[in-house]
This record gives structure tokens, sequence and C-alpha cells, in this order.
């Protein structure tokens, strides 16, 4: 019953905690690339026939031709300043343009939902085979099956989204899990054995 309890309530605290740490890392993100789209905004205000070279330069070394660059693409950026703004952020700092779209509150809470629904999984096996058997073993080993159900089915979803190679990438959110299983069953069993934590 403990390790149930202790096992929900670090579940509830590790998805608070990734769901914050996306929305901070979303906003992060978001507000340094307005700052640096401010400063190129300057930029290009102010030294507009260096940051037209420049933009130049860049597409010469993409493999435009020099004419092409000059008086076909840059030379109609110019007439376009945000377009040509955004162009210089790609160029020279390799930041895309914000997208004002997303929500860094949407982030994570999209991010704590996952983590909930997917760490509960090896929490509920436990629970469901409760009424049916008392062997510490079988439940261990069930939810450990159910976990890796859980991981597949994560991964074939991934690939099919990103269009990836769906045995490699399954196999590889397997693996991850394994490992972090692992280190979690290693740490367990070290504050057990060595360190003399008992969890009764």
């Amino acid at each position: 019953g403990n390790v149930l309890v202790l096992g929900f309530a670090n579940l509830v605290a590790d998805a608070i905690s990734m769901g914050f740490g996306d929305i901070v890392s979303a906003s992060s993100e978001r507000d340094v690339i307005i700052e640096e789209r401010r400063v190129t905004e300057w930029d290009v205000l102010n030294s507009r026939g260096n940051e037209q070279r420049d933009l130049v330069r860049y597409y010469q070394s993409l493999g435009m031709d020099y004419n092409d660059a000059d008086q076909e693409v840059v030379n109609i950026f110019t007439k376009y300043n945000d377009i040509l703004v955004d162009q210089k952020m790609v160029a020279d700092k390799g930041i895309l343009p914000a997208d004002q779209e997303v929500k860094p509150w949407k982030n994570g809470l999209i991010t704590f939902t996952s983590f909930m629904i997917f760490g509960s999984i090896p929490l509920l096996s436990f629970i469901i085979l409760i009424p049916f058997t008392d062997s510490d073993s079988v439940k261990f080993v069930s939810a450990c099956l159910v976990s890796a159900l859980g991981l597949a089915l994560l991964g074939v979803a991934r690939a099919r989204i990103a269009g990836q190679n769906m045995v490699f990438t399954t196999a590889i959110t397997l693996f991850s899990g394994v490992i972090a299983g692992a280190a979690a069953y290693l740490v367990g069993w070290l504050l057990k054995n060595i360190a003399g934590v008992d969890q009764g």
C-alpha cells in the first residue's frame, strides 16, 4: 500500500515538474526569439545595405548564383521588411520566427497529461492485480510487461507522426524505457540493501 501511495505521489510531483519545466522552456525560447528579432530588425532598419549584402553572401553559400541572389531574391525581400528580418534571423543566427500560435501553457499541459497517462500504467497494473494475486513477483513482471506495451505504442505513435522507421523508433523507445526502469530499480535496490532504507 505504501509503495502505491508513494508511487502515485511521486508520479504527480514529477508530472507537475515536467509540465512546468516545459512551460518555462517554451516561454524562454519564445522570449529569446522575440528579443533576437528586435535586434535584427534594428540592424535591418539602420544598416540595410550591409544586411542585404550579408544575405546575398548567405544565399551564395547555399549555391545560388550571385545575380539571382542579389537581383531576384534579396531585391524582392527588401520590399517586405518583416520577411527580410525573418530571413536575416535564419541566415545569421539559425533562428526561425516565433510561432505565435504556440502557447507555452498548452505545451506544459500536454507534457503533464502525457506523463500522468504513461507513468500510471505500471501502477495501475499493480492495482488491477491486487484482487487476483498476492505475489509481488507476478505484479512486478506484469507491470514490466504492461509498461513495455505502453512504450511500444508510444514508439509506434511517434514513428507515425514523425514519418520515421516504425521498428527502429519503437526499439529506441523501448530501450530508453528499459534504461530508465533499470536505473530506478538499481537506485531502489541500493537504498534498501546498502543504505539501509526500508519502504516499510
